[in-house]
Formats: structure tokens, sequence, C-alpha cells
């Protein structure tokens, strides 16, 4: 029988023994079932250990319940088997690879995928997971360079800006200039390039060179993902204040030279057709300067163009709250629900649905390169 078909086998036999009730019931009905198809596999083994995809099928089940050494083990058996088939002892190379990969042994995961690729060849599957591999051991170039060959550009362009990003940390502008440009021709709208070179030029204090970068930053990539390099903007900013001292390995900048690089953005910003994003985010950096009259401009502004914008809302009711004689329990009640409106997730992946608090590249759920959004209107 082939393994599909026990694996199949598998789930119908665990079926009536899975657990009711709301609270855990679907994982512990697919446990349930991964545990019956791995009994189910074992004893086709027994029954016919000369059969190589039953034992390829039974050490990815281990893998995916995380019994790494049984996978091993099993993977170590079919490659010292005399006589296998050279492409079959490929793939269990290549299974070899992840199971390494997903023990932490990266050493031993690179050298066994160099193994399957021997035979294989450099197969898409094998680039992709070479590239993971180095993305995990904090190579970027390679991984850089492997996506590049599977034509990737995206991916291919965000590691490239994260070897930037790598040099500007160590003090090296000249070698992270050269990544952001190697960036920027393998995908001229990569926000994660123009993000560190927004980052490089406001960490360096030059108001011209951040004027100038925001706007061609601004110009080049999807307005939807703008914002981006606005949250990036902002947290480059925080951590160049003196009295944060300099945080995150920044030097740290004076008032007055904060205060131009936050005008030079604005005016970077406001040279835009009106954006319901951009307003919002020129409205951030006046509130950093705690100019509250040109912020609570920007923020109407904001409202105007999408009265639903429900973060906009919440600056701006907190501003004027500022102004209001208020009673001192409905004030309390009042900071009590912005404290909670500001925890709501800000951004969300249009691919799965997942929402977070953090900007991401790529999705922590379903892995789909820049899917991000932020949420304008509430639900």
């Amino acid at each position: 029988m082939p393994w599909n078909e026990l694996f199949r086998l598998g789930r119908r036999k665990s079926k009536p023994h899975s657990l009711p009730g709301p609270s855990g019931a679907g994982e512990q009905h697919t446990l349930q079932d991964t545990r019956a198809a791995i009994e189910e596999l074992s004893q086709a083994v027994r029954n016919n250990p000369e059969s190589v995809e039953i034992y390829l099928a039974l050490g990815n089940l281990y893998r995916s319940q995380g019994e790494i050494e049984r996978a091993i083990h099993i993977r170590n058996s079919l490659i010292a088997r005399p006589g296998l088939d050279p492409a079959l002892k490929a793939r269990s190379q290549f299974e070899l690879g992840r199971d390494f990969r997903r023990g932490g042994m990266l050493d031993k995961s690179r050298q066994a995928f160099e193994d399957a690729s021997a035979v294989l060849g450099r197969t898409e599957e094998i680039e992709l997971e070479l590239a993971r591999l180095a993305a995990d051991s904090g190579e970027f170039e390679r991984a850089a360079e492997h996506y590049g060959r599977m034509g990737r550009a995206m991916a291919e362009a965000h590691f490239l800006a994260r070897q930037a990003g790598e040099h500007f940390r160590q003090g090296d502008p000249v070698q992270g200039e050269k990544f952001i440009r190697q960036a920027l021709a393998a995908f001229p709208a990569s926000p994660e390039a123009w993000l560190a070179s927004v980052v490089q030029a406001t960490l360096s204090g030059n108001s011209e060179q951040l004027r100038a970068t925001l706007h061609s930053a601004c110009a080049a990539i999807p307005a939807p993902q703008r914002f981006l390099l606005l949250e990036g903007l902002l947290e480059a900013l925080s951590a160049s204040r003196v009295e944060n001292g300099g945080g995150s390995g920044a030097a740290s900048l004076p008032r007055e030279r904060i205060s131009e690089l936050v005008q030079a953005s604005v005016q970077a910003l406001a040279a835009f057709p009106p954006d319901t994003l951009l307003c919002y985010y020129c409205a951030k950096l006046f509130l950093f300067e705690a100019d509250l009259e040109n912020a609570k401009h920007w923020l109407e502004k904001a409202l105007v163009l999408n009265a639903d914008f429900w973060l906009a809302r919440l600056e701006l009711v907190t501003l004027v709250l500022t102004d209001q004689e208020l009673t001192h329990f409905l004030r309390d009640q009042m900071a009590y629900f912005i404290c909670h409106a500001r925890k709501s997730k800000r951004f969300v992946c249009q691919a799965c649905g997942f929402r977070w608090d953090k900007t991401f590249f790529v999705c922590p759920r379903c892995r789909s390169w820049h899917s991000i959004l932020f949420r304008q209107e509430f639900s």
C-alpha cells in the first residue's frame, strides 16, 4: 500500500478517539492524527523494510513532531543502505538537511544540502533551504545570492539591505551604501533598502540628505507601504535624542539638529498628493517635537481624507482633552480607554489577516512577502 494511503488510513483510524470540547480540540485531534499516521507507517516499515518512500514519509512525520533524533536516524540508515539509488540517497540527504536545520545543527545542515545538490543539482528546493539556512546564520549576503539565483528579487533585496544595515552599525557607510545600491538594483521598490537609507541619513544628522532620501523613497515604493519608512524614521529620531543617550548604539544628536530633521521630513512628505497615512505621520513628527498646533492640523487633514481613520481620531482626542475641563473621574476613564485603544494592533497581513503591533516584511504566519498594511479602520 502506498505511504500516502497509509497516512490517510491513520487519519481515519484516529478520528473516533479525538477529544470533544471547544478548547484545544482541534490541536488534540491533529496530534492524534499524526501519532496514528506514525504508528501505521511504522507498521508498514516493519512489513516492508525495503520501502524507501515509507521511510522518508515516516522521517518527515517524526520531524513534524519535533522528534529530530528519530528522523535523523531514519535518514542515516537510508543513506548507509548498500545499493540505494543515487537519487533516493540524495533525497534522503536533502531531508536530513531539513532535520539538522530544525535541530539547530546549521553546519551539518548545510553539508547535507550540498551533498544532495551534488546529485540533484541546485534545484529551487535546495536553493531555498540554503537561503533560509544562510539567513538563520546571519550570512545575509550569501542568503541574497541564493534568492538571486532563484529570481526572487524581493527576498534578494531584503537581505542585501540587512547586510547594508550591518555595515552601517559597524561604522562602515561606504560598504553600507554599496549594498543599498545592489538591493535597489535588484528590486527598485524595496522598502527595506529605502528604509536603511532613511535611517542612516537620520542617524547621521544630515537633514538635507534625509529630505532627498525620504522623497526618493516615497516616490519609489507603493503608497500603502510608505508607513514602513516612517515608522523606522520615528524610531531613528527617538534613538538619536540626547536624553535617550543615543539609544540602540546610535550617536546622540542635539535638539536643534533633531528639529531640523523633523522639518526636513515634513517638507519631503508634504510634497506628495494628500494621503491619509502621510498626514498622520506628519502629525506624529510634530508630536515628537511637542508642536501640538501643527500636529492637530495634520491630524484633522488625515480625518478629512478618511473619517474612519481611528488612530488619527484617537490622537486628536488625546490632544483636545488637555483643553477640556473634566471631572477627575471622567478624565481617568478617558485615559483608561485611550491607553487600551493604543494597544490595538495597527498592522495586518492582507494575505492571511494576521495582526501585529510591529512592522514586518515577511508575515510571521503565512510567510508572504510585503503583505503588511496599516489598519486605517477600526474593527
